[in-house]
């Protein structure tokens, strides 16, 4: 229980008050999307870039970690794929839009703050190893579907530019992508240049979960709710328990198992939403997972974390 409002309320209560604030109408929905628009594409790409280009990549990108992590996340989107198809009747565009709400965990917004708090900033290295590939492998693996389903007939090649134009486009991918960059060949940048990027990342976490209490009221809950109730069940429950028992068999360490159990324990995140608007499927289903599945990771993420010890 002491982990409980220690750790996860302060995070949930942030969200909470940027939630209050739109509801009671103190904040618009533009500046809502303008907050977000600036830490998704600005602030956080300058986290995850000092990160990735600090992180010691030998060490922390273990195969063992990123196996249990993403093996997990991968079996999730089957069955989010798969169970809406053949178990909901969802058509093949929607069952891929629910496949990703399965596999796209909130690893930054809810991830880091929550195994920081609870294990300390140094215990993060292993979730910046998860990170570093999270927006590369999920936005691979949904848009291959999606547009592989929607070429029907359209070249390989054809499909495979609008892929890439989806992965290279996203700012996370960018800030990670620039970090390993810096990482791999020892560039030194300025000081001041440093510091810089280290205010502005300081703001993403923060700003983030604020933006995002007001993005989640903007999207309330509506219909479909058996089917959002199995998406929150794949992701708070199935995901973490593959993570956590393929964690087991491979020998992680403490460090490593709490990081990768934590992170895949969290709710659906925002680009969830994101990847349903942007093909215009299933976004009430979307929508209503993230809010759902993050008022349901107050508990589930605590019960996690007590049997992690």
């Amino acid at each position: 229980m002491q982990a409980l409002v220690d750790v996860i309320l302060p995070v949930f209560l942030v969200v909470a008050f940027g939630y209050i604030v739109v509801w009671r109408g103190w904040m618009n929905d533009a500046t809502v999307d303008a907050l977000m628009k600036f830490t998704q594409n600005f602030a956080i790409p300058c986290l995850l870039f000092l990160a990735i280009a600090r992180l010691d990549l030998g060490t922390e990108f273990d195969w063992r970690l990123l196996s249990a992590f993403y093996t997990g996340a991968v079996i999730g989107f089957l069955m989010g794929l798969f169970g809406a198809r053949f178990l909901f009747g969802r058509d093949w565009e929607d069952a891929i839009a629910v496949g990703f709400v399965c596999l796209f965990s909130n690893s930054l917004l809810l991830g880091l703050p929550i195994t920081e708090r609870a294990y300390g900033a140094e215990a993060l290295a292993a979730n910046y190893a998860i990170i570093a590939l999270h927006s590369p492998v999920c936005y691979a693996i949904g848009i291959t579907a999606m547009e592989t389903v929607r070429a029907r007939g359209t070249g390989v090649g054809a499909t495979l530019l609008r892929v890439g134009k989806g992965i290279a486009s996203n700012g996370l991918v960018i800030g990670i992508v620039l970090g390993a960059a810096v990482n791999l060949t020892g560039l030194g940048l300025p000081g001041a240049l440093w510091q810089a990027l280290e205010m502005i990342a300081r703001a993403g976490l923060p700003a983030a979960l604020f933006g995002l209490g007001g993005v989640l009221y903007q999207y309330r809950p509506e219909g479909d709710l058996r089917l959002i109730a199995y998406a929150c069940a794949v992701s708070l429950v199935l995901h973490p328990a593959i993570t956590w028992t393929l964690g087991g068999s491979l020998g992680l360490t403490d460090a490593q198992s709490r990081s990768a159990v934590v992170t895949a324990a969290m709710a659906p995140g925002v680009n969830a939403y994101v990847f349903a608007n942007m093909y215009g499927r299933a976004r009430r289903v979307a929508a209503s997972s993230v809010l759902i599945g993050t008022g349901l990771c107050v508990i589930t993420a605590w019960g996690w974390m007590t049997a992690l010890g």
